[in-house]
């Protein structure tokens, strides 16, 4: 970090790190530390014994002696067990984080003088009790702040810092807000909301920027693009291969192996002693941790990393996962409750799986990456990229700028200012990147406004021929990371992974889970592949949508639907809810479809009124490019860009969206060291784009020395930057 960064940190954060990092006596802070603690254990000790049924003690200073005996076999034995637990694999480490602490809280009892305890299980549960008071009591003294529990990883990822090896050539930590549009950064910037980002900017030390989205704007492009430049491999979140008669969903763990090696070359941002983190794909990182294109690969170990375990059998990890994921569900229902009460529109109905899913990626996936790149920082990494779906998850069903969306946007700006401090422990200095992968826009969804979806549409388009229409509109980006979760460990053997296997047996496809997605049923429709008899396939990305004939090979042209479908092109491109269709003409080639007007996307001429007008100066060259990539529909179909709101109108049922064309959604964000210069011969259009930019400046720190990458010499691209920022 420059010195100007270094002036401008608040006092607060860093005088705290240092009060509560290593163990240590190096200061007589550090004995007051201890001692407080020590105190703080004391009682809330007393007051589990004294809660508790079937352990007593017979003096308050017995309970003063416990409380020491505890922390000193906490500190002995804990690595002992972590290491123990990695041995067995996943089970080893999910049993650890049940019993570990209540093993070492029965010890410590029996062990103090004047304490009984009448059997294992009281202890167990008082063990349970203890560690929940202690992440309480630790977040009112810290004020709702991560401080204590990111000190306490540190100390347990000491051993990986002191086998790295120290170097003064800087790593990179790559964070991806996850749905984040460069307009509401901007507003966050300027309102103060951000703390971190905007003390960044505000000293100079960072330069915000705006990169284009192309189509589809969805996080599998970007990322294919981000992390492989090769965003062209992919022309929605899920689409349909006529050629192989599937359905590739790109968050399905088995699907997006297939894709990881339609787009590696070897030579991905991350290839260089890189690691990933909650990633889709990987690129091309030697180190994958809950990255989805890994967890099916059979070559890859899928047992958990010593960060999963440090995290988990850590009393600061799960039970404080545990009591503030209980807290993120209560806000979700009350948050729910007060949009309705409200009359808030556009909303969509907030209730079932959704609200474990918030907590799930808004608390526990949080804390489990944050503990990963610590891990990985203190290992020395060159380069490390996490996925953060916290913002995107929440702005999918409150809207992007609805308080809960910001407070969680809030809530990552403190946590990449904790990691920022975290990084001075690395045995090498840390520059920080903050991207998006996409922005999101916002809307009444098209069931909403029309009163059927879709699917139903075209159902009802298709009455009385011959033919089944079946569809993959259901939300199932939102349950991504909780389905690589729970895929790795049921990838694994034993008890543990039987049980995971079993209880989601009804949303599973051989070992993987896939939660809160309708997939499954076109892959059993449409799965005949092109004998299928008169199959209609309907798959929805946020406000895009594509329709196959599953029947004809390869994409069907505007005479040949006409031909077997009268009608259907012209009632879809006259209906309210779509604002153009997109198909492939025999005379013409491309076509975009309005309902006053055609664009000639080939022959680059306009009947009647531009239906791509209101999308923009590059709608025009976007569709182009989407139109012309593999296994795009026979009709895609994009929504209208509402005027007055810039809304549009999924056709999932999400109110706020992306995928298509339309609002925020293909505004991307790029937050780099002010330091490094940007590229003016390569501007940022497209993922692509940014991926050869970040390639640069990783040159210019000095990696990727010992890559070969004939693909980036041929585009002539210049080097990066030549000094250390």
């Amino acid at each position: 970090m420059d010195s100007n960064h270094a002036r401008t940190r608040p006092s607060r954060t860093a005088t705290g790190w240092r009060l509560l990092r290593g163990r240590r006596l190096s200061s007589w802070g550090e004995v007051w530390r201890l001692l407080a603690s020590l105190v703080l254990s004391w009682l809330l000790l007393s007051l589990t014994i004294w809660v508790m049924p079937g352990v007593s003690a017979a003096a308050r200073l017995d309970v003063l002696v416990a409380a020491a005996v505890l922390g000193v076999l906490t500190a002995v034995l804990r690595p002992l067990v972590t290491s123990l637990a990695l041995v067995v694999g996943w089970v080893g480490v999910l049993v650890a984080s049940v019993f570990a602490e209540a093993l070492l809280f029965y010890g410590a009892l029996t062990l103090a003088p004047g304490i009984t305890v009448d059997g294992f299980w009281d202890a167990f549960w008082a063990s349970w009790l203890f560690s929940l008071l202690v992440n309480v009591a630790n977040w009112l003294v810290s004020a709702g702040d991560d401080t204590a529990f990111l000190s306490n990883l540190l100390r347990q990822t000491q051993h990986v810092r002191a086998a790295a090896t120290p170097t003064t050539v800087p790593g990179v930590v790559f964070v991806q807000i996850d749905g984040l549009s460069a307009p509401l950064l901007q507003w966050a910037l300027r309102s103060g909301d951000l703390p971190t980002l905007s003390r960044w900017v505000r000293s100079g030390t960072h330069t915000p920027r705006t990169w284009h989205v192309q189509l589809p704007s969805t996080t599998p492009a970007s990322q294919a693009g981000l992390l492989h430049g090769a965003s062209g491999e992919i022309p929605a979140f899920r689409w349909y291969e006529k050629e192989a008669g599937r359905l590739l969903v790109a968050n399905h763990p088995r699907d997006a192996q297939v894709i990881q090696e339609r787009l590696t070359d070897g030579h991905g941002l991350l290839a260089d002693d890189g690691a990933s983190i909650s990633n889709i794909f990987s690129g091309d990182a030697s180190t994958t941790l809950l990255t989805m294109s890994a967890v099916s690969d059979r070559a890859v170990r899928h047992g958990p990393s010593r960060g999963y375990a440090t995290y988990f059998i850590n009393p600061y990890g799960l039970s404080r996962s545990l009591v503030l994921s209980v807290g993120e569900m209560v806000k979700e229902r009350h948050q729910g409750r007060r949009q309705r009460r409200r009359s808030v529109e556009p909303r969509i109905d907030r209730h079932g799986s959704y609200v474990l899913l918030r907590a799930v990626t808004n608390v526990l996936l949080r804390d489990v990456n944050a503990a990963l790149i610590v891990e990985q920082m203190m290992a020395g990494r060159s380069s490390i990229y996490c996925d953060f779906t916290d913002y995107d998850e929440i702005a999918h069903h409150a809207g992007p700028t609805r308080p809960e969306s910001l407070a969680s946007l809030a809530g990552l700006d403190h946590l990449i200012g904790v990691l920022e401090t975290a990084a001075e422990q690395a045995p090498r200095p840390y520059q920080f990147v903050v991207l998006s992968d996409h922005g999101q826009s916002q809307g009444a969804t098209f069931r909403q406004r029309h009163g059927q979806t879709l699917e139903e549409l075209v159902r009802d388009l298709l009455a009385g021929r011959e033919g089944t229409v079946t569809a993959a509109t259901g939300v199932g980006e939102t349950a991504g990371p909780a389905n690589t979760l729970l895929s790795s460990v049921g990838q694994e053997k034993g008890l543990t992974a039987k049980a995971v296997r079993r209880a989601t047996r009804e949303r599973s496809v051989g070992d993987e889970v896939h939660l809160e997605d309708s997939s499954s049923s076109v892959e059993t429709a449409a799965g005949a592949g092109p004998q299928g008899k008169g199959d209609v396939v309907v798959i929805a990305s946020g406000n895009l949508a594509m329709v196959w004939l599953t029947r004809f090979p390869g994409r069907m042209t505007l005479e040949q639907l006409d031909a077997e479908h009268p009608g259907l092109v012209a009632a879809l491109v006259s209906h309210p809810g779509i604002g153009y269709v997109v198909v492939r003409s025999e005379r013409h080639g491309d076509l975009v479809l309005g309902r006053d007007g055609t664009r000639f996307l080939d022959e680059d001429r306009v009947e009647g009124r531009d239906p791509l007008a209101p999308f923009g100066e590059k709608a025009v060259r976007e569709v182009r490019r989407h139109a012309r990539l593999a296994h795009v529909g026979d009709l895609v179909v994009n929504s209208p860009l509402y005027p007055g709101t810039d809304e549009v109108a999924a056709y999932e049922e999400l109110v706020g969206n992306h995928g298509g064309l339309g609002g925020w959604q293909t505004e991307g964000v790029l937050v780099h060291p002010a330091a490094w210069p940007l590229d003016q011969d390569v501007p940022l259009e497209g993922a692509d784009a940014v991926h050869h930019q970040l390639v640069q400046w990783l040159r210019g720190l000095g990696h990727r020395a010992r890559l070969e990458e004939p693909a980036a010499v041929s585009r002539g691209v210049p080097p990066g930057p030549t000094s250390t920022p």
